[in-house]
């Protein structure tokens, strides 16, 4: 008899053991089944929603109207990518929490909308980094602007053609409230020439998208110049130039097959006719503080070439001279054969302010032909003991401006 109680003890024991066994087991695996399909909380998190809420939060969002919308954009993590590794979230970005941390993926096709039950958020997007810059070519024009011209020019090394695209136009100034225009374009030094456009009718903001077509070799490329004469045809057919636009090649960088996109505001077509020697278009600036004395030689119009061949070319040469004595003298690169050469060359000199009443500047127009220089013009600009007229004027009101541009047009005058 206590041999059968101690084997009912036993056998009860062990089966208790067994019972506790299996429930540990079971619970532990119980666990890791959670653990597999729970979402991974990430560290210090800042501030928590629910799914529900977002939904809420979007539809609501919809029906305030667009003043009150959020400037970010949630970026949301969708329910197959839970199991990745993430990093830390930082300030004001969300974590999705749900109160049943055991949730069981469902089975079957599923709706963007219900995609959302399992997503939560990891931070978000800012709209206003992704926003292009602002042209400000197409909003901003100066006070007196006659209009602005957009084009484009690409060279064809191998084929050695210069193509140029009209774009468009803005702002076109006519001398009636309709406007026609239409653009002629010359490759300079040759002005008996030119390509033309088709006329866009009654727009002040023409867009033109038109290809012309010049045939230039690559030694001379950089010594042309292009020039854009925009008209306007009135009712009787007359043409009226509204602007121009001079633009010299050798300050651009035309690689093989690459094109440069560009505008320039129009000016005013000098009409006056030019003096018997021709004239000189120059700027001149002093700063003070650096002690500098800037001459930007624009262009010529209207020289007395002694040799009418296109490979005689034309330069200015520029001399400071202190008591009539040179101080230092430079030159512009040759244009060649146009008696309206093109430069927009700019040099400095050192000058102090206290040598400016002894000092003037002189800038002489030269031709080579056969190895020899010849003076087609000269003209002097200085204080009162050097120069008279516009000569002088310039020179003063350059010492009224420091820092500042000033340009004129000057006659010049034969010398040997």
């Amino acid at each position: 008899m206590p041999e059968q109680v101690v084997t009912v003890a036993g056998s009860v024991i062990v089966g208790i053991l067994l019972f506790v066994l299996i429930g540990i087991t079971a619970h532990l695996l119980w666990k890791k089944f959670c653990l597999i399909y729970s979402y991974e909380e990430f560290p210090n998190p800042v501030k928590t929603t629910s799914v529900n809420a977002i939904l809420q939060d979007q539809s609501s969002s919809e029906i305030q109207p667009k003043s009150t919308r959020s400037k970010s954009v949630p970026f949301i993590i969708p329910p197959t990518l839970h199991g990745r590794d993430w990093i830390n979230l930082t300030n004001e970005e969300q974590i999705q929490e749900d109160s049943n941390s055991c949730m069981t993926p469902q089975s079957g096709p599923r709706s963007s909308f219900h995609s959302l039950a399992g997503a939560y958020i990891v931070g978000t997007i800012n709209p206003e980094l992704y926003k292009f810059p602002e042209d400000k070519s197409e909003t901003d024009f100066p006070d007196g602007n006659i209009g602005r011209l957009w084009f484009s020019i690409e060279y064809k090394e191998a084929s050695e053609t210069l193509l140029v695209s009209l774009i468009k136009a803005r702002k076109l100034q006519p001398p009636t409230d309709s406007c026609s225009p239409f653009v002629k374009i010359y490759l300079l030094p040759d002005e008996r020439h030119y390509l033309q456009s088709k006329i866009k009718r009654k727009t002040l903001n023409p867009l033109f998208d038109e290809h012309f077509v010049f045939q230039v070799s690559s030694k001379t490329l950089l010594q042309r110049t292009l020039k854009f004469l925009v008209y306007h045809v009135d009712k009787q057919k007359h043409h009226h130039l509204l602007g121009q636009v001079i633009f010299p090649l050798k300050n651009e960088t035309l690689t093989d097959d690459s094109k440069v996109v560009v505008w320039r505001d129009l000016e005013k077509e000098n009409l006056e006719t030019p003096s018997e020697n021709g004239d000189i278009q120059f700027s001149l600036s002093y700063n003070d503080y650096l002690s500098h004395l800037t001459v930007v030689v624009l262009r010529a119009r209207g020289l007395k070439l002694q040799d009418e061949s296109r490979a005689a070319s034309v330069y200015v040469k520029v001399s400071l001279m202190n008591h009539n004595k040179l101080v230092r003298s430079k030159k512009t690169a040759a244009v060649l054969g146009s008696p309206n050469p093109e430069y927009n060359e700019s040099f400095s000199f050192k000058a102090n302010q206290t040598e400016l009443d002894a000092a003037s500047l002189s800038l002489s127009v030269l031709q080579n032909t056969e190895q020899k220089s010849h003076v087609l013009g000269r003209v002097v600009v200085g204080p009162y003991m050097y120069s008279r007229g516009k000569e002088l004027e310039h020179w003063n009101e350059m010492i009224s401006k420091p820092k500042e541009l000033v340009k004129q047009w000057h006659a010049l005058c034969y010398s040997t």
